[in-house]
């Protein structure tokens, strides 16, 4: 039996949205939305990675678990390595989940769906893609797309390549690409101890230090892509999903 722990990094510091972890949606701060959904996807013990005091307050004010990291590392990811160190050094925990903290409407199946990725001992990172449905979500830089081709009765797929343009060429459909991650513990604490790679720095996208470092990358897809919270209009919406 593969073992999980999700692992929800969160920062005060972010230049469109300052204090957007502690933002309030119906009466509840957006990181414990989050964590709401980790809990409720019942696959293994939740953490709260907090860059901040005041997250990690209002977390354990909660009743949730945090963890206080260096506000200087570098990434999420470089976060979620270093609660892991703190709350599991016994490395009881087999898979590590990267749950980002600004998917307040994330649905808990579809972290479970992260865990059906790795329950295949071919890939060493698990993450989710959902269709590009428009020319919109196409072109913009901001929609990360990812090279993977799903046959028809296949959930998951390998991942050739991340870009933030529009991959593969020619006819079928493209894939946008949901920045959760399930790690197994030892890839993760590959990863983070590797310099960033020349695509990464290139794309600007973390996942392809993975990929140049030779792991292998699956894929499981979603119907629909959950949006993130980077703006004060995203907010808005994340309200009003849950009927503030």
């Amino acid at each position: 039996m593969v073992s999980s722990l999700v692992v929800i990094p969160a920062r005060l510091a972010s230049t469109r949205l300052p204090g957007k972890p502690l933002a309030d949606i119906a009466g509840r701060p957006m990181v414990l939305r989050v964590w709401d959904a980790a809990i409720a996807a019942n696959i293994g013990p939740v953490v709260v990675a907090a860059a901040d005091q005041e997250i990690y307050d209002a977390v354990t004010a909660a009743g949730g678990t945090a963890i206080l990291t260096d506000p200087n590392l570098p990434s999420g990811s470089d976060r979620v390595w270093q609660a892991t160190q703190a709350f599991d050094p016994d490395g009881k925990y087999d898979v590590l989940l990267n749950l980002q903290g600004d998917l307040p409407t994330f649905e808990p199946q579809a972290l479970r769906a992260v865990m059906d990725v790795m329950a295949n001992p071919a890939y060493d990172v698990g993450t989710l893609v959902a269709p590009v449905t428009s020319d919109a979500e196409k072109n913009a830089p901001s929609v990360v797309k990812v090279a993977c081709d799903f046959s028809e009765d296949t959930q998951t797929a390998p991942a050739l390549y991340f870009s933030r343009q529009p991959i593969p060429w020619g006819n079928g459909p493209l894939w946008h690409h949901i920045g959760v991650y399930g790690w197994r513990r030892a890839a993760l604490e590959r990863f983070v101890a590797l310099p960033p790679s020349g695509l990464e720095k290139r794309e600007s996208l973390e996942q392809l230090r993975a990929l140049e470092a030779g792991m292998r990358i699956g894929c499981t897809r979603l119907a629909s892509a959950p949006f993130g919270v980077d703006t004060p209009e995203d907010l808005e919406r994340a309200r009003r999903a849950f009927g503030a």
